[in-house]
Formats: structure tokens, sequence, C-alpha cells
């Protein structure tokens, strides 16, 4: 009678909705969670549907009659003598564009399904069939109305599976696809609607590959988190077998349909079979350690057995077909590298005929009022060569002036002449592009770190002498004593690679050393600038230091270290703050996870947003970005030098520990601790935008994840009894990060706080860290002059025989020592792709399929939480950004500080978190 029950309507299983844990699995999970869930504007409505189980009246009428006839079979015997249908919803995403082959194998396909070879899918429980001890599993059932289905335009389609599956079979755990068409399609999700516990939800979001290039069926997990040992029988192997296919063996060259994640070092940045210029040392190892990336497995190069040979642009570059841009991406990326080299092209052409050196400001303003093919004078010449009709090419000549126009640079937008001020020049080491380098002076005159018989000196040449008539009044010491001195020190990431930096053509550098003093008001000046060349160049140039200017000469002087300092500046940001501490450090954490942690693992569900597109977007800057000739090392100071540079860095200075945004504070003297204070710190500089914002992020991600880890983790053994967590932590720090493995700063894991600090941490430089370092990057450096990525002269004294040219036009010697038309140009095209938005990023606060991304009701809860205090985050920074007593951000011709604004639309907008390093 308790089957008969059951099949009226009562649960046939004892687990509660996908959407809602049982009791029994989660007894011991009743904390409370710390997000208060309050409604947010994103949050989906509940139905007020009741759940109805998938069975004939038929079917009830016959177990009625067995039951009043005295049948007297075990329970499980009878569940299992009784049949009923079960429905799934497919969800498959088309592609918006199809080439004409991919159009012809759709038709084939669709022909095909007609005749048999179809999209296969079978059913898995969570449960162990007591007479086999296999997993209980369906019928195989196939996608229905495909062929009819295949011409809709929809982006997506949804098409229905039906199983038949005993009163026996338990809860669904898992499903199986086989792709018996010719061409890969893309499974968003399977929702299996029948059973008596609800809807049960299956988010796949990936590409699943022909039988006849992956032959083996693809696993997918419903959205119910397990932890390893929870992991329900039927579902064990599975887990583990899911985990194996992930991480391969380690050998063979990979094929662009693999998903296949692995460890390799640095040694395919150079192109040695092209030419022996073209040779790059290989970053990973105990010569030049290095973070790992992804292993391609492609052949190495005939001149160098050590480096792997490259694949150059447009071929694709290996990553797991899953990790791979999806199309609306891929269309913005593709739109900004067209207009990248569009903008490179035509003045390498012209470089012959048109002057290679700007000549005034005004010719810089005409990129943006005129565009490239104006400004050049020959943007009819070209349309001329055409043989097109008059009408098609007058289209193209309207359409290309928008696509060769610059968009003018946000910090020219408020006040044009605002980045010559010594202010200005200040407030973007706190407020800018690249916030992250600012640190309080601890000791006057600054000492550096490096070998003083390689060196010279440690200590610098600023003495009291240069800043005491720029202090307000405040001694020296006095200002070192109340918090007011800073510094901007490149002094000794930049030294030991000077000599071969200034022999490049083209190329002059420093390593300098800018002193900020911290006025009344809050505000920064500039009070000296230290310029430094290797000791063994002449004496008297070795060492030099400005300060701010008393007449005319002086004055263009002081421009001109400014602008050295800022293209420091510019290469340390993109290079060590923006390449290593954000790409390339995250990539481990990122291969490791999906090699040790199962789809199912909450800790994987938790940071499954936070590593979208990383990989693919870290390939294609091995490809065209960081590779040797490639725009980094054409556009900045270091040149061939600059990914050596960074591996010095790593080595040197980066630490896991110090990632965090409180430690980073405190460790660059900008806070000291101070448990009164709303995050545990006292900022020294009250407003510090990047660190007054930032800290609200930090704050809220990090209650999310405590949130989220205890309620996985209700005691500390848990953590250390998780296989797949420690497999995980391990893997990225003694594998992905195997040159510092020994260092003795890695945080241990084992309890709730660690677990926390870590992820938080991980899902900081994802998200806020890296929005704050990117998405500015065209709105601060498209201005070539506000932020020159190189410098090709030095700055001449009486003493050199270029000082009279100096002296004679000075505007002319400084845009002799700017970046080149051709070298501005394309460096202002990739820098407005690298600050771009797609249509489709996901911002903090949000994910795909946010209700059904887990199976736990709490959690998701808990997520909308998160999610409005992101919403209350971003009122608070319009706040702050319209508080006049903020000068930093908010003033005549100042900018609002809204890298760290949680909302964005696309394109280039200064503004916006994503959550994952996406671009």
């Amino acid at each position: 009678m308790a089957l008969a029950k059951e099949l009226m309507g009562y649960p046939l299983i004892t687990e509660r909705s996908s959407l809602v844990s049982s009791a029994s699995h989660f007894k011991k999970r009743t904390q409370t969670t710390q997000f208060s869930i309050n409604p947010f504007d994103r949050r989906p409505r509940k139905t007020k549907s009741g759940v109805v189980a998938a069975i004939s009246e038929d079917l009830v009428k016959t177990l009625r009659f067995s039951t009043t006839t005295g049948d007297r079979k075990s329970e499980e015997e009878e569940k299992a003598a009784v049949k009923f249908k079960v429905r799934a919803v497919v969800t498959v995403r088309n592609k918006n564009k199809e080439d004409l082959k991919q159009t012809l194998v759709n038709h084939l396909d669709a022909f095909a399904d007609k005749i048999g070879r179809n999209i296969v899918l079978e059913l898995i429980s969570t449960q162990l069939d007591p007479k086999t001890k296999l997993p209980k599993k369906s019928n195989a059932a196939v996608l229905k109305d495909w062929s009819k289905k295949s011409k809709t335009k929809a982006e997506r389609v949804h098409y229905t599976a039906e199983f038949t599956v005993d009163a026996a079979f338990g809860s669904p755990g898992a499903i199986t696809v086989m792709n018996k068409h010719q061409k890969e399609f893309f499974l968003e999700s399977i929702t299996i609607e029948g059973f008596a516990l609800g809807p049960v939800h299956f988010p796949c979001n990936s590409w699943v590959q022909s039988q006849k290039d992956h032959p083996e069926k693809r696993i997918f997990f419903t959205n119910q988190p397990y932890l390893p040992n929870e992991t329900p029988g039927g579902l064990r192997v599975l887990r583990d077998k899911e985990l194996k296919n992930l991480r391969g063996d380690g050998t063979g060259v990979r094929k662009l349909s693999d998903r296949i994640y692995d460890f390799d070092v640095y040694n395919d940045l150079g192109n040695p079979d092209k030419s022996s210029e073209l040779s790059r040392p290989k970053l990973g190892g105990q010569e030049i350690p290095y973070p790992r990336r992804c292993r391609t497995g492609r052949q190495t190069t005939v001149s160098d057995k050590e480096a792997e040979s490259r694949v150059e642009k447009p071929l694709p570059m290996y990553v797991p077909r899953d990790e791979q841009f999806e199309e609306s991406k891929q269309d913005t990326f593709a739109a900004g590298r067209l207009k990248a080299v569009l903008h490179h092209l035509i003045p390498s052409l012209k470089a012959s005929i048109v002057a290679e050196d700007f000549a005034d400001f005004g010719e810089i303003d005409s990129l943006y009022k005129e565009g490239l093919l104006l400004k050049l004078g020959f943007q009819d010449d070209i349309f001329k060569k055409f043989p097109l009709p008059k009408v098609v090419v007058d289209t193209l000549q309207e359409s290309t002036k928008g696509l060769l126009k610059y968009d003018t640079p946000k910090i020219l937008s408020k006040d044009k002449n605002a980045w010559l001020r010594d202010d200005e020049f200040a407030r973007q080491a706190i407020a800018g592009i690249n916030p992250v380098n600012i640190e309080r002076v601890k000791t006057y005159p600054p000492v550096s770190n490096l070998d003083p018989k390689i060196y010279g000196p440690q200590h610098s040449a600023l003495t009291h002498d240069h800043i005491i008539g720029h202090l307000d009044g405040f001694s020296v010491q006095q200002a070192l004593e109340e918090n007011r001195l800073y510094m901007l020190d490149y002094h000794d990431i930049f030294l030991p690679f000077l000599d071969r930096i200034n022999a490049l053509d083209g190329r002059k550098a420093y390593a300098t050393r800018t002193i900020f003093f911290l006025t009344r008001l809050g505000t920064l000046k500039p009070v000296a600038i230290e310029l430094s060349l290797p000791p063994n160049g002449p004496k008297h140039r070795s060492k030099r230091v400005l300060t701010p200017p008393v007449d005319a000469t002086s004055n263009w002087m002081w421009q001109l270290a400014k602008a050295h300092v800022s293209s420091n500046d510019a290469g340390v940001h993109q290079l060590v703050n923006h390449w290593l501490r954000t790409h390339a450090c995250l990539e481990p954490f990122i291969l490791a996870a999906h090699r040790q942690l199962s789809a199912m693992h909450p800790i994987f569900k938790l940071l499954d947003p936070h590593m979208r597109y990383t990989l693919e977007i870290n390939a294609l800057a091995r490809q065209s970005l960081i590779s040797a000739d490639g725009v980094i090392e054409g556009g900045f100071t270091a040149g061939a030098y600059g990914m050596e540079m960074s591996a010095a860095a790593y080595k040197s200075s980066w630490r896991f520990d110090m990632e965090g945004l409180p430690a980073d504070l405190i460790r660059r003297g900008m806070a000291i601790p101070d448990a009164t204070q709303p995050h545990g710190l006292k900022l020294l500089i009250e407003d510090y935008p990047y660190a007054n914002d930032g800290l609200l992020l930090w704050s809220a991600i990090q209650t999310w994840v405590r949130t989220y880890v205890e309620r996985y983790y209700p005691n500390p053994s848990l953590i250390k009894t998780d296989s797949e967590l420690q497999n995980w932590y391990s893997e990225s720090i003694n594998v992905g990060h195997a040159d510092l493995r020994d260092a003795d700063w890695w945080p241990e894991l084992s309890t709730v706080d660690d677990l926390v600090s870590i992820l938080t941490t991980l899902i900081w430089l994802a998200s806020a860290q890296h929005a704050a370092l990117n998405f500015g990057q065209y709105p601060y450096g498209g201005y070539v002059p506000n932020r020159p990525p190189l410098m090709r002269r030095l700055i001449p004294d009486e003493s050199d025989p270029e000082y009279a040219s100096f002296i004679s036009d000075p505007e002319k010697y400084y845009f002799s020592s700017m970046p080149s038309l051709a070298q501005t140009s394309k460096f202002m095209a990739v820098v407005d792709t690298l600050s771009t938005h797609s249509p489709d990023e996901e911002y903090i606060g949000e994910r795909q399929q946010p209700s059904i991304w887990t199976g736990d009701a709490e959690i998701v809860e808990a997520f909308y939480g998160f999610a409005a205090e992101i919403g209350r985050i971003e009122k608070e920074i319009e706040k702050r950004n319209a508080d006049p007593d903020r000068r930093n951000r908010c003033g005549a011709g100042v900018l609002p500080y809204e890298l760290l604004v949680p909302s964005s639309e696309p394109g280039v907008t200064c503004r916006g978190v994503p959550n994952s390093v996406s671009i």
C-alpha cells in the first residue's frame, strides 16, 4: 500500500526537490547564512504549481489490484516491476553564424538523424542496483525532432527525450550523452520532468563532440553538490572517471576538440625557426621561475629542442574546448583585432611619406577628431584604387571613418589639459589604471635591495634638500612620522635590465623613483623624481634628481621626467600587476580546479564563473601579445626583455599570501591593522579610491565565501579529509607554481578560515583586481602623452650634444621622445580592445542560470543576498563620486573613480567588474 500512496502523488523517492536539500543530506548544515536574504531585482519568482508524479491512472489501478490480491513481493521487487516514463527537456544553443561547410554538415546531420544516427541519452541513478552492484540506468533515449528543428534560427532550441524507468530507480544523479552526428553541439542544460521529487536540473554548458572524434559518452551531473565522501554510490565511479578524462595522460598533441587540462612551461613565446632574433628563454624552471600554463603538446622547434613550435594568427591556439570564447565574445575580440590591424597597417604603409613623429599636441588631437586616414590625408587615395562602383566606395569611406577614428579617451573628457598638472599625475597613482604600486616611504632616502657590487651604491641620490621646500612646512622627519611621504619605486625592477633595454633601437629608459607628499587636503603632489642609469655609464648621468619646475627650461625637463615615470609605470602595470598577478598566476589554480575538483564539488561550483575565458585569453596573449615581436614587445619600454622582467618580479616579490587586498595594502604601508575599523585596517590616505571601493567588494566577496564554505564544512576535519580539495590546492602549488613550491609563505589549508582566505583571494584577483587594472587602459592610456608606454630619448643635460636642440625646440624634442605615430596608433588600438566589455560579459553578483546553478536552495538564497549587496555597493560608489570632500575622485575636471563600479554596458566604459579574467 505504501507504493500505491507514492504513485498517487506522494514522493516516489525520500529526497526532496533538486532545489531543496534533503534533511538527511544536510542535517549537519544548519548554520544560518551570513547574508540576509533580501529581495533583489534579478531573483526569479517561485511558481505555485505542485509536483505531479508522471504515472498513468492505469498503472495506479494495476498496483491497487496487486496490493489487494495479497501479492507478497518485496517492496524493491514490487517497485522494479512498475515502469513509468519521465521526460527530458534538452536546451541546445545554436550558432548565430555558419559558413557553407557548417550548413552542409547540418543538413547531413538532419538526414542522419532520420535514419537513426541520433543524440542518445541515458539517465543514471544515484543508487546502485542491489543485485549487480552497478548504478541503476534508464533505457537509452534519443532526442526527438532534431531533423525537424534543424533549420530553426532561434538562439536556443528545446528538444525532448523520453526515458522509461522503474519505481525503484531512485533519484537521477547523472546523465550520459552520445553524439552520433557529424558536428559538435553546445548543450546548455537538461531538465528531467516526471519524478515526484520535482524537476531535476543538469546545468551542462559544454560542447558535446561527435562520436567519430570522441567515442566515449559525455557525463553530466545534476546540480546537487556533493563532497567526495558524500558522493552517492551510483555516482562514485563516474565522478572519478570524469576527472580522469579531464586530466589526460600528459602525452600527445592536443586537438581543438579535446577537453584535457594539463601543465607546461612558457616555452612557446619565441620563434627561433623564423629568426635567431626571435628566440626567447624558457620561462618556468629553476633558471627562470614562472607559473605554468596550459599544455598544448605541440612539437618542438627545429633549432631549439626546448622551445615549442608556434601557432600564428589566424590559426587557433589550443585550450580545452569549453574554455574557448563563445560567439559574441569571439565577434567582439575579432572586431578589436581588425581595428588594431588597420590602425597599425596604415601608418606603417605611410611611414615613408608622413613624418614619423607627432609635430605637436594638435596632431594627436586629430586622431580623435578626424580619424587616422583623414589625419594622414590619403583616405580618398586608398578608395580610388578599389575597382568598385562609386556608391559602394562612398559607403566604404563613410563606414571606415568610424572604424579608423579613435574615441576620445576619458582622461580628456572633463579637462583636456588635466594630465599636464602635477596633482593629476599624482592622483592617478591612487585612482588611475595602476593604483597598486604606490607605497609609504618608511626610510628616506630610499634604499635599493640590489647587489651593490653589480648595481652600484644602494643609497638613493635623493636628499633632504631636494624635498624640504615642498613639504608645506613639515620637516622630512615630521613628514615620515605623520605618514605624509609616498613613493612609486621602479628602481630595482628596471635597473638590472637597463643596459639591454637602452641598447635596443628607439628605446631609452631610466629606473625611476618618484616621491609624493600628502597634503592637508588629502591629495598628493610629486616633490622629486630620481632617474637612475646603470653605474657603468658616464658617471655624471648614473643618477640625477629633478624637482618641480621654477622656469621654462625646468618645466620641460619636469614634463619629460614625469613621462619617463609614466613609462616605467605603464611597463610594470602591464607586465607585472596586470599580466603576471591576475592572468598568469591564476592559470595554475584554474587548471588544477578542472583536473582535481569534480563538477559536483561545491567549491568547483563556487569558482566556476570566476574561471570563465581565462585560459583562452591567456593563450591568445601567448600568441600575439607577450610573444616575441608581439604587441607588448613592440609597444612597451622593456621590449624583448619584458617577460624576463615579469619573471624577475615573480621570483623576487610575488607572494600568494600577500595578493589579497588587505594584506597588500598593509605590505605597501598604505594601511595599518586596526581591529576597530570596518575592514580590520586603517587607510593612511583616507581618500584612496581604489582601496576605498576595493575594500567594499573584498568584504562582500569574503562574506559570501564564508557563508558558502561554512555551509559545507561545519568542522575543520571535513576540509582535511576532502581529497579533491586538498589535491586541488596541492597541485596548484606543487605543479602550477612548482618553482616557488618550497616558499614558507604558502597558506595552510586546514581550517575554514584558511579556505575562506584562499578562495576570497582567488575570486578577488579574478574579478575586482583584474577589473581595476584592465578596463581603464584606453580611458587613461589612449591619450599617449598621459601614459607613454615607451620613451625613445633620455633627458639631456647641459653637457649633452642634443641639449642645444632641446633648448631651441623643446616641444619637438618632447615628441621625438614619445612613441612614434605608428607605435602610438598600434598601442591605442590594442588597449582599446583590451578595455572593451563584450556583450556576453558576466559581472560580479551574476551567474548563468542563477536559480539552478546549484541544487542547494539555501545557497541560491545566499547568492541573491550577495547580489543585493553588490547592488548596494554600486550605489555607495556613485555617492562617493559625487562627494566634493573626496578630492581624488570629485572636483573640477576630476574623473570619477568608476573602475570598481560592478555593472557596465558593453564597450569601453571605464567601469564594470566581470566575474573572471576574460580579456
